[in-house]
């Protein structure tokens, strides 16, 4: 079985290969921490070193944080740009908006989608008097320019299948306008993760690409039916408007339609795992 990937539409010219937050970091300097409090540690541990990255559109930086015990990186964007017209590559966008915000939105909303361990914890924080998301450096080896460039696969190809159709039913669940694969990485034992989520969260109701949604992970597909519009407005109350909530819930809708649709023509097997 060879490993899945279909390019996604809107793919950064592979010079641009450590946009926003591509980490290379030892995943045997890892910490064992829960989430919790890898969240409390980007709250408040102290920021003794900074270096900007001078790489990607959203311009980041890299922090060292420490609390006096632990010592840790972790990405800052404080990004947070709102323009009536926007001239991009692809063409004219009209309320354009780039904010770190989306950043904590999708973090909120993967959570309740149980794909948390998908993304980097991501926290609002203020640094040098700007607010910004914080995130923790992650612990990769690659991103998926850097593969294709290699031509590597993953030595467990299923595995890999099954993160991925997660990463393109997020992906058309946020919305994200800036989809590109610097912003997928590697870890050890070929985790994937998801970062950069400044250009989600965009107001259009259909699907950007339904055909990229081809099967589904059963736990998530029972939760993308359960998933409350009103829980989904309190999580993300600083970071989302109701009419972007409103939006993610029209496209949770389309998402759920097509899997039926799908799961009526080939049966459950073929398309729920």
């Amino acid at each position: 079985m060879r490993t899945l990937y279909q390019p996604w539409r809107r793919l950064i010219v592979a010079a641009v290969v450590c946009l926003t937050c591509t980490r290379f970091v030892p995943a045997s300097d890892e910490p064992t921490l829960t989430k919790e409090q890898i969240r409390q540690f980007l709250l408040t541990a102290k920021v003794v070193k900074s270096e900007h990255t001078k790489k990607g559109i959203t311009d980041p930086w890299r922090l060292t944080l420490t609390d006096g015990t632990l010592t840790h990186d972790a990405s800052f964007q404080a990004i947070d740009e709102h323009t009536v017209r926007k001239q991009l590559a692809r063409g004219t966008e009209l309320n354009f908006v780039d904010s770190y915000k989306y950043n904590i939105a999708a973090y909120q909303l993967a959570e309740l989608l149980g794909l948390d361990d998908m993304l980097p914890v991501y926290v609002e924080r203020k640094w040098k008097g700007d607010a910004g998301s914080l995130s923790w450096w992650l612990p990769v080896k690659m991103d998926e320019v850097e593969r294709h460039k290699q031509n590597l696969t993953a030595p467990d190809a299923d595995a890999w299948n099954n993160q991925m159709y997660k990463v393109r039913v997020f992906d058309q669940l946020v919305g994200d306008t800036d989809i590109n694969l610097t912003n997928v990485l590697i870890g050890e034992d070929w985790k994937i993760w998801r970062v950069d989520f400044t250009r989600a969260f965009r107001l259009h109701k259909d699907l950007k690409d339904p055909k990229d949604l081809m099967r589904c992970d059963r736990q998530l597909f029972d939760k993308l039916k359960t998933l409350d519009g009103n829980e989904l407005a309190a999580r993300t109350k600083s970071y989302l408007t109701k009419d972007e909530v409103k939006a993610v819930m029209a496209r949770r809708d389309k998402i759920v339609e097509q899997f039926q649709k799908l799961i009526a023509e080939k049966g459950e097997k073929e398309v729920l795992y």
